[in-house]
């Protein structure tokens, strides 16, 4: 019988960073004050990001350069689609407030998956959505410094598989409501 491996409950502070045009860019931080915090094992974090901060122990501070293919891949022409322009509307109305180029749009398929996508035009029956990763296409640096990384508790692991599969997600205090303990106040626990 396979062991399994405990999950691990990370913390890190990062600078990402892209370079376009032979320039470095900062894209993304997640400071000292607010680390970027997941559980190991749940595939909430790139493959290669998440195997390289299993090695790390807590104070290492490097540098981990991802590839286009080990980050979120090849923009893809085929994600660039185009939806009816009715799916976006609130009581029968568009919601030209929030349906608008440039802007990210949460979405839901079918099947209850949550993505993203990126408005790119807004036609007279259409919107067109570029559902490709906004990195996609991207190699990817970034500058870490590992805060915490421990064996996670099994009250983490009991949390984090809810948020997973769409159940209370506040029990970790991080939406601000709460002590942590998982009351928020909301009548049922959850934010």
């Amino acid at each position: 019988m396979a062991e399994t491996m405990q999950s691990k409950y990370i913390a890190v502070a990062y600078k990402l960073y892209v370079t376009r045009d032979g320039e470095r860019e900062m894209i993304e931080e997640a400071p000292e004050e607010h680390p970027f915090q997941f559980m190991s094992g749940f595939g909430m974090t790139l493959d290669k990001f998440e195997s390289t901060l299993m090695e790390k122990s807590e104070g290492d501070k490097f540098t981990l350069d991802l590839t286009v293919e080990e980050a979120y891949g090849a923009r893809n022409d085929e994600y660039v689609i185009e939806l009816d322009k009715n799916i976006f509307s609130i009581d029968g109305k568009f919601d030209e407030e929030h349906i608008v180029p440039g802007a990210m749009v949460p979405l839901q398929t079918a099947d209850g998956q949550r993505l993203n996508g990126h408005c790119i035009e807004v036609k007279e029956d259409k919107v067109v959505m570029d559902m490709n990763h906004p990195l996609a296409g991207e190699a990817l640096t970034f500058e870490l410094s590992v805060k915490t990384h421990r064996d996670a508790t099994e009250e983490e692991i009991n949390e984090t598989i809810k948020q997973l599969t769409g159940g209370c997600s506040c029990g970790d205090g991080s939406c601000g409501c709460g002590d942590g303990d998982g009351s928020c106040g909301c009548g049922d626990g959850c934010c």
